[in-house]
């Protein structure tokens, strides 16, 4: 084989391997990636029902209920009374967590609109919101304050 022939060769198998090294590496970013959306979102329909995402928002006063003795929780995520969702965890949750309380959580949404999450994150200062959930929660904010003022 002639030089140049080796080089052409080279060059191929180079553009493939790095081609399929790119697929894999896009693939591993995309399975472990999980997109947010806030309770409004997924009551209408907005949420993918074969995926993990995640939810944010806040803990409904009143909301959380232990099933029987043991680990399993279930609770609303709310976003400021726009919407809600029955949430259902097992497992240890986090220290921070009340009602009234921002909290993020991931899972999936089952058929009959309970959100069955795997994993319950808090938020761990009294002034700080997830950017997805602070900005869900103005959202709602200010559509519940643009409908007051037409009502008016």
């Amino acid at each position: 084989m002639k030089p140049r022939q080796k080089r052409i060769v080279f060059a191929i198998i180079a553009v493939i391997a790095i081609g399929v090294a790119a697929k894999l590496i896009i693939a591993s970013i995309d399975a472990g990636s999980s997109y947010f959306y806030s309770p409004k979102k997924v009551l209408a329909g907005e949420a993918p029902t074969d995926q993990v995402f995640r939810i944010g928002g806040l803990v409904k006063v009143g909301s959380i209920q232990r099933i029987g003795k043991t680990l399993t929780v279930e609770f609303i995520v709310t976003d400021d009374a726009a919407a809600e969702i029955t949430t259902h965890y097992t497992g240890i949750l986090p220290d921070l967590f009340k009602e009234g309380q921002g909290v993020v959580a991931k899972g999936r949404l089952r058929e009959d609109g309970v959100f069955i999450a795997e994993e319950v994150l808090a938020k761990h200062d009294e002034k700080y919101l997830a950017p997805e959930v602070k900005e869900a929660l103005e959202e709602a904010h200010n559509e519940a304050t643009n409908k007051k003022e037409y009502a008016q």
